[in-house]
């Protein structure tokens, strides 16, 4: 009877009867984030959430990318339109891709280079103006900022870098142990097979997934896996959401 409601509705032009038909289906909720990268398969994993329908949240950062440019210099903006215009969310992912590696002394933080040991000590002014540079620059490209999300690289924070990104409106967004899908990790020891099984065998429903636009050091690309990877969540039962949608549900 409830089928036949909705599809009912449906044929009356309420509400598109794909998402009527995902609602009664859908078993458990995922949220896939995907972190700026080397850009290589920007377009292609764009591609595969087109054909999947699936809204991701970006975490986006100023990095070099593989065609020697910036990942938010203004030759992306075409690409992060996209994005956008598709119903995807964003956070940031702070603007240099730095590390936050303890606090210091008595206010400050210290946020250091991937490789080197030293960096620089943050005052809270400077942390939220790290985090808030790349939404400004995705706003001069789009029009439209990130969310008041962001997600430390590598996803390590201190206290005192949560607190102050919390004094200027962000929320920080972690990955679940079964969201990690391990595009980083060395493909001598992690075949694409086997991170596919494993995320297909342990995600559940909440769980944020996460990967990103390209990492050079994987010899065997993981990001072709996303395909076959929503397909295979799909047939699960699994629907997809914006991070921003689940802490609006949260907050309710």
């Amino acid at each position: 009877m409830k089928r036949f409601f909705s599809l009912a509705i449906a044929l009356f032009g309420l509400i598109p009867a794909a998402q009527i038909y995902a609602q009664d289906s859908c078993k458990g909720t995922l949220y896939l984030t995907i972190d700026t990268g080397s850009m290589v398969p920007a377009v292609e994993i764009a591609d595969v959430l087109d054909r999947h329908n699936v809204r991701a949240t970006f975490f986006i950062a100023n990095e070099p990318t593989a065609r020697g440019d910036m990942s938010l210099d203004a030759r992306w903006a075409p690409y992060w339109k996209r994005i956008a215009d598709g119903g995807h969310a964003f956070g940031t992912h702070t603007w240099r891709h730095w590390y936050f590696r303890g606090d210091v002394g008595a206010d400050r933080v210290r946020y250091v280079p991937w490789g080197k040991k030293e960096g620089e000590a943050l005052t809270a002014p400077q942390v939220c103006e790290e985090l808030s540079k790349s939404g400004a620059a995705l706003k001069a490209m789009t029009g439209r900022s990130v969310d008041a999300l962001w997600r430390a690289p590598g996803g390590r924070t201190t206290p005192r870098a949560l607190a102050y990104a919390k004094q200027c409106g962000f929320t920080h967004v972690h990955w679940a142990d079964a969201g990690f899908l391990g595009d980083e990790l060395a493909s001598e020891t992690h075949s694409n097979q086997a991170l596919l099984d494993k995320a297909l065998k342990n995600l559940r429903d909440g769980d944020v997934m996460m990967m990103h636009l390209g990492i050079r050091s994987r010899k065997d690309p993981f990001w072709p896996m996303l395909d076959p990877l929503l397909t295979g969540l799909k047939a699960k039962g699994f629907c997809f959401d914006t991070i921003a949608n689940k802490l609006k549900h949260t907050a309710r």
